[in-house]
């Protein structure tokens, strides 16, 4: 039986932040106003504090999404992956999802970020399998609604778990990779838990627990 890699996306296999970096993308395409780049900031500096209102983010996220047409979005997102994500894309962790993917272990990618932006990316690491928090589409068009459970802190646990339930995998042979500290629950919930370059508070915590630390920078 193949092992369970999961691996986190943004500051973890990406130098950056796949959704800060969208922000950034549709204020120099005035796709968004500068007041956007703002408030995008506000959510950044909670996030890393740990204390984001994940829901207020959300509906942060998807105002964009929802006041464009998918034709705009799709023109838009092919062109944001070339100039803002291939760039920060870190070799040293595409060759650890590719040594996974040679070993035959089934991987993910679990990410709070919306699968909007983070489908094509997972797509880059050749890995078909993502986990991201899901925003409703009607009729070719984003509603604003929130499908499901975020994935983020607690919510990424319940929405692995409901994968793990699907595809006959289990957590007793599953290794997370993350950088952030909002992913305790769930490297705590795993078997293996690896640190990729994270910060102060979360090394702590890894040696506090014996988890293993590492660069992919």
């Amino acid at each position: 039986m193949s092992n369970l890699i999961i691996f986190d996306l943004d500051n973890t296999l990406l130098n950056g932040d796949s959704d800060r970096n969208w922000g950034i993308y549709l204020a120099e395409k005035n796709i968004v106003d500068d007041d956007y780049l703002e408030r995008s900031e506000k959510f950044y500096a909670n996030y890393y504090a740990g204390n984001l209102d994940i829901y207020g983010f959300l509906d942060f996220c998807v105002e964009p999404l929802k006041n464009n047409s998918m034709e705009l979005l799709l023109e838009t997102r092919e062109d944001f992956i070339k100039e803002k994500i291939k760039p920060i894309v870190l070799e040293k962790g595409k060759s650890a999802v590719m040594n996974e993917l040679n070993n035959n272990n089934k991987v993910i990618i679990a990410t709070a970020t919306n699968s909007f932006v983070t489908k094509p990316i997972a797509d880059l690491f050749g890995v078909k399998d993502l986990i991201a928090t899901e925003f409703e589409i009607i009729d070719n068009k984003f509603t604003g609604k929130v499908l499901g459970t975020p994935c983020f802190q607690e919510g990424k646990v319940h929405k692995v778990i409901e994968w793990i339930n699907a595809n006959n995998c289990d957590l007793s042979s599953t290794t997370f990779y993350s950088d952030s500290f909002n992913d305790l629950p769930l490297l705590k919930k795993v078997n293996k838990a690896i640190i990729v370059d994270g910060d102060d508070k979360l090394i702590k915590e890894a040696n506090n627990n014996g988890w293993d630390c590492i660069s992919f920078r």
